[in-house]
């Protein structure tokens, strides 16, 4: 049993707090019986001292050293009406070592002397006083030796801790299985749980029921099967992105196949003897090569994250412009629907430092929702894209007067098929968006979303770091 494991400390502890409940137990036994020595041959030094003061005869020698003896005693000193009389007394071995008074003897003061007698293997000469039995006295005194009262201590004291010692041991057993069944049985079985959960995380099965009796074991439990089924379902979406990329990256291997032929023909458009035809061509052509781009970017990095953006300075008016004429068209295209205003509030000379195709697509994004939000009012709306900058960052913002994203949409905005708010949308557009703006080391926010409409705005810094500053020295 090692002491690393906590049945291992728990039994080592279980160990010191034995041993000092045997201490706790012992020192004052010890010194309890110590006090009940001296006070039981002050007792027979008094019945001894009794029996010659019932006579007026003094006693034979023999005798008086045959009381002194059955009383364990040297002599016995009696004060009587504040007269102090030496009642019996013999031939003292040696110098008093020390004197004891009992009748004002603290507690803590008993066990220091058991302790100090204890250590002391000579035998000595010591003076006790105390009070006479049923008040025959004013106190009584006698002068005895050590030797008995220590042998007796050690026995005492030996008797004591065998008999505690096998008490205790029985109750650190006791403690020692309690332990096992009520916390180290279900610890392992938590942790076996834990083991079998981290073999197979993506398996549903393996998540843990809670079913401890403790409350506290019972709550971790609780914890536990709450992060594991969160794991389990981020897995499973984790999963879904994969295969989902896998599946657009083959699409958008045969979708750059055929937008390739569709650019070449886009170009012979240009050359037409239609005026409209030649002035919608090269629109025609930039959509076209962008999602021809798009679709090389997917298949380079055939992953769920988006590529570095290549940071460079143009003008973001004729940016939004390109959005909202995209939008403009595919909101004319759609019959029975209530008419659609786009506005543009974006200084015409404002350059910002950016990703001109990703933020294209983050503007076409949130453009396209709000777009598809008025759509399925069959109402006229207003979207409006305006810009400023000041000395941090450059904001965007986007806004239309829609009926406002549902709560379940707010709660999962930006989490990939979770934050639709149409119906039979993914929720990929929002957290493409999201993803796009961060690589930039910005930030998208929802700034309202009511009955009244929803606006988000877009926060790009001046001051780029880490990969983004890379990018843009590149």
């Amino acid at each position: 049993m090692s002491l690393n494991s906590l049945s291992g400390r728990f039994a080592l502890l279980t160990g010191i707090f034995v041993l000092l409940a045997e201490l706790l137990i012992l020192l004052p036994s010890i010194a309890n019986y110590r006090l009940d020595f001296l006070e039981s041959r002050l007792e027979r030094a008094q019945i001894a001292s009794l029996a010659l003061l019932a006579t007026d005869e003094s006693l034979a020698s023999d005798l008086e050293s045959e009381l002194l003896e059955n009383a364990g005693v040297f002599n016995v000193v009696l004060r009587r009406n504040d007269v102090r009389q030496l009642v019996l007394s013999s031939p003292i071995p040696g110098p008093i070592a020390a004197t004891y008074d009992l009748r004002e003897q603290p507690f803590w003061a008993s066990i220091r002397d058991a302790m100090r007698q204890l250590a002391d293997p000579d035998d000595r000469v010591i003076r006790v006083i105390g009070a006479p039995v049923n008040q025959a006295g004013q106190l009584i005194e006698i002068t005895t030796d050590t030797k008995q009262l220590r042998t007796e201590m050690i026995d005492y004291g030996l008797r004591l801790l065998l008999i505690s010692a096998a008490f205790s041991i029985l109750t650190a057993l006791l403690l020692n299985v309690a332990a096992q069944r009520m916390l180290l049985v279900p610890i392992r079985r938590v942790i076996s749980h834990m083991t079998a959960y981290a073999n197979a995380p993506e398996d549903a099965r393996l998540i843990i029921t809670p079913s401890a009796r403790l409350a506290e074991l019972r709550q971790a439990e609780t914890s536990l099967a709450a992060m594991q089924t969160t794991v389990t379902s981020a897995l499973k979406q984790k999963a879904r992105l994969a295969q989902l990329g896998q599946a657009v990256a083959r699409i958008s291997h045969d979708l750059r196949n055929i937008l390739t032929t569709a650019q070449i023909f886009a170009d012979r458009l240009e050359t037409s003897e239609d005026p409209a035809v030649r002035r919608a061509a090269p629109k025609l052509v930039n959509s076209i090569s962008r999602a021809v781009n798009l679709c090389e970017t997917t298949l380079a990095f055939g992953k769920a994250e988006e590529p570095a953006p290549s940071l460079s300075r143009f003008n973001l008016s004729a940016l939004v412009a390109e959005v909202t004429e995209a939008e403009a068209l595919a909101a004319e295209s759609v019959d029975g629907n209530a008419p659609i205003e786009f506005l543009s509030d974006v200084p015409a000379g404002l350059m910002i430092r950016a990703d001109r195709d990703q933020l294209f697509r983050v503007l076409s994004n949130l453009s396209r929702n709000a777009r598809q939000a008025i759509e399925a009012t069959r109402q006229p709306g207003t979207i409006e894209i305006g810009a400023g900058e000041d000395e941090q960052e450059w904001f965007i913002r986007v806004g239309d007067t829609g009926p406002g994203l549902p709560k379940k949409a707010r709660d999962f905005l930006f989490q990939p098929f979770s934050g639709g708010s149409r119906k039979g949308g993914t929720g990929l557009g929002l957290a493409i968006a999201a993803d796009l703006v961060r690589n930039h080391g910005g930030r998208l926010e929802l700034l309202r979303s009511d009955e009244e409409g929803t606006q988000f705005c877009l926060h790009l810094p001046r001051e780029l770091a880490g990969s983004v500053a890379r990018a843009d020295a590149d």
